[in-house]
Order: structure tokens, then C-alpha cells, then sequence
């Protein structure tokens, strides 16, 4: 092959790959145009619901918005960046109350976490999100906003207000709607930016020089185990199952169990957002492990709960180090990667675009109806 062709061959794959690009943005933008106003229409048909009904009005919430969670999803799907599970079952505590703590590299972690927990039966309708405040702004804040997820405010001065906040959005939210789960990032921002400051932070307090994550901040975790942990008094969940303790232990709400997932990405390097969109990337795979650990087990004194979760970003250090290395986790026994890769249903993906397609018309009909009565 000559000079000229592999550069005319080069310049096609640039086209085609640019062309690939704008068709999944011009897609996904649509996406979100028959998808988010839609929602926000038929949460307001059911508004009524709400003070005559509400655990059936938060019921269909909840389906709702794995369905728009479910879109997220595709979009990582169909760009061919798939999720490998890795490290504990976690099918065991699906149903059980449960804080997922995760380190936090970029915009994509969101994304990956929602593409692992669609393919799983019951989650995200029972779901609650604590995501930095500037969410709120976005496309997505208003269903963030209605499903009741938490904006953390960022910055040292916002600290104990934003702490504050939280134990009341706890009170009035996360419990009365009996939410199961809760994800939570401690490090409370991306690896990139504040790597840095947290290098700095561990040289004056002596603690560990960390390069795959950042020290995380320990002040969420704290209020979540003060509202929703353990009582003093709860025996260990390994040594009574869900199916056999007590009826008012399980009405307590308390969280059962943490779940502790290390990200990771292909030769460290994050995927992002926009990348998701595009499809830039070549298909790759972001694995995902898990470590389960029952909450009567975690310490809930402060000194003590800050250094139990030291522990855990140190422990994702190795793992991360060993991971970018050799291709595998510290200590983990390697398993064929087909048998944990999360599967997602095309069928359903169908369905639920349809779904949405067929009520953006309904509604669209419905509403000029009305308003060429009105004028």
C-alpha cells in the first residue's frame, strides 16, 4: 500500500469517526428532548397522587426514573464500553439498605455506576444520588430534584452547612421514602483536580502519598452512619441473614451493609462524559470490584471511622497500582471476564424508546389540542 493511500485511508477513518461522533450527539441530545420533558409531564399528571397516594405516586417515581436512568445507560452501552464485576456478590444485598462508597475520577463515574446498577432488579428506583451541587444545574437536575437525591455543597466554608443539610435531607427524605440505597464519592471531587491538594494535605499529616486516589473526606460518612448506621446494640448482619432477623430490626432504617467499589479504567485513563456521548474512544472495558462490609462491623467514632476509611483508599491505592500494571487487582484470584460482564437488554432499551417516543406525541397532541381551544 502506498504513501497516498494510507493517508487517504487515514483521512476516512477521521471522517467516519467524526461522523460517528455527531450522529451520537445530534442522537443523544433528541434523546433527552422526548425523555426528560415527558417524565416531567407525567410526574405532574400524578402529582395528585402524591398527597392522596404517595407510596404508589412514589412508586411510579421510582420506575420512572430507572427508565430515564436506563437511557444513561445506553448511551455507554452502545458506545462499547462495557462493566466487568469483580471481587464480592453483591446480588446477596440488592434489597437490603445499602451505602456504596467509590473513588471519583471523572464524569464518567456516574454513568458506569448507572450503566452496573440498570441491569440489576430494584435499585435505582430506590436509589438516592449525593453528587456536588452544580448537578443541579444541569439537563438532569430537575429529575435529580423531583426524585429527591442529595446536592452536596462543595468548599471548606459550606462544610458544616452542607453537613447540616444532609442529616435534614436524611430525615426527610431518604426515610420516609424508604430508600434502599445511597452512593456517595468521599473524596468529594475528581482525581485530576484534587490530587494535588491531597498529596499536600497526607505530607503535613502524615499520612499516605496517594497517586490513584485522594484522601477522602470523612465528614458525609459520619453523618450518614449518625442518622442511618447501626444501632450500638445491632449484632452482625453476617451472623443474622436477611431472612431471619428480626421483624423490627428490618423496620429500622438503618443502613446494613457498605459497599465499597474500586473503579477502575483501562490503563487509568478515565472515561468522561463527553466521551460517553461521543463514542470517541475505541470499546473498552472498566472493571469494577467490590468489597462488601457489614455496617456493625465499621466503627462509628469519628477517629476511629476516619481511619477504617483511610484504610479502604489505601487498599484502593494497591489495587489500582497493581491493576495499571499487570492487568489484575492485589490479591484476587482472575476469572473469566465474560462470566461478570454486565449485561444489558436491547429488547427493554426498545421498549422503553418507544415508551417515551409514544408519550412525547400524546402529549405534544394533547397540549396543542388545548391550546387551539384556548385561542
Amino acid at each position: 500500500m502506498t504513501r497516498t493511500e494510507l493517508e487517504d485511508q487515514l483521512v476516512t477513518q477521521i471522517i467516519i469517526t467524526i461522523l460517528k461522533c455527531l450522529v451520537r450527539i445530534g442522537f443523544v441530545l433528541v434523546n433527552n428532548v422526548y425523555c426528560i420533558p415527558t417524565y416531567l409531564v407525567w410526574m405532574l399528571l400524578i402529582f395528585p397522587l402524591k398527597f392522596y397516594h404517595p407510596q404508589f405516586y412514589w412508586k411510579i417515581e421510582g420506575l420512572f426514573f430507572h427508565w430515564l436512568l436506563a437511557m444513561v445507560s445506553m448511551w455507554t452501552w452502545t458506545a462499547g464500553y462495557d462493566v466487568i464485576e469483580q471481587g464480592d456478590d453483591i446480588d446477596k444485598i440488592i434489597n437490603e439498605r445499602t451505602l456504596v462508597i467509590a473513588n471519583h475520577q471523572s464524569t464518567g463515574d456516574v454513568p458506569i455506576l448507572m450503566t452496573t446498577f440498570n441491569a440489576k432488579p430494584s435499585i435505582l428506583p430506590n436509589l438516592m444520588w449525593i453528587m456536588d451541587n452544580i448537578f443541579k444545574y444541569t439537563n438532569f437536575g430537575v429529575v435529580s430534584l423531583l426524585h429527591h437525591d442529595f446536592f452536596i455543597l462543595s468548599g471548606r466554608r459550606k462544610r458544616e452547612l452542607s453537613l447540616q443539610q444532609l442529616e435534614k435531607h436524611l430525615k426527610e427524605s431518604y426515610i420516609p421514602l424508604e430508600r434502599r440505597w445511597m452512593v456517595l464519592f468521599p473524596e468529594g471531587g475528581f482525581l485530576c483536580k484534587r490530587r494535588e491538594t491531597s498529596q499536600k494535605y497526607a505530607k503535613k499529616n502524615n499520612l499516605p502519598i496517594l497517586e490513584n486516589v485522594t484522601l477522602p473526606r470523612v465528614g458525609a460518612l459520619q453523618t450518614i452512619y449518625d442518622i442511618v448506621g447501626p444501632s450500638q446494640n445491632n449484632n452482625s448482619s453476617e451472623e443474622q441473614p436477611p431472612n431471619r432477623r428480626s421483624s423490627t430490626a428490618i423496620a429500622r432504617p438503618e443502613i446494613r451493609w457498605i459497599l465499597d467499589i474500586t473503579i477502575a479504567y483501562p490503563q487509568g485513563k478515565p472515561i468522561d462524559l463527553p466521551t460517553i456521548i461521543t463514542g470517541s474512544r475505541p470499546p473498552c472495558q472498566t472493571v469494577l470490584f467490590y468489597r462488601i462490609y457489614p455496617t456493625s462491623m465499621v466503627p462509628k467514632e469519628p477517629e476511629q471511622l476516619s481511619r477504617w476509611l483511610y484504610n479502604r483508599w489505601a487498599e484502593k491505592e494497591a489495587l489500582l497500582d497493581n491493576f495499571y500494571k499487570y492487568g489484575t487487582f492485589v490479591g484476587t484470584h482472575t476469572t473469566n471476564s465474560e462470566d461478570r460482564k454486565v449485561r444489558q437488554d436491547p429488547l427493554r432499551f426498545l421498549v422503553l424508546h418507544l415508551f417515551f417516543l409514544t408519550s412525547s406525541y400524546f402529549h405534544y397532541n394533547v397540549l396543542s389540542y388545548v391550546l387551539s381551544y384556548l385561542w
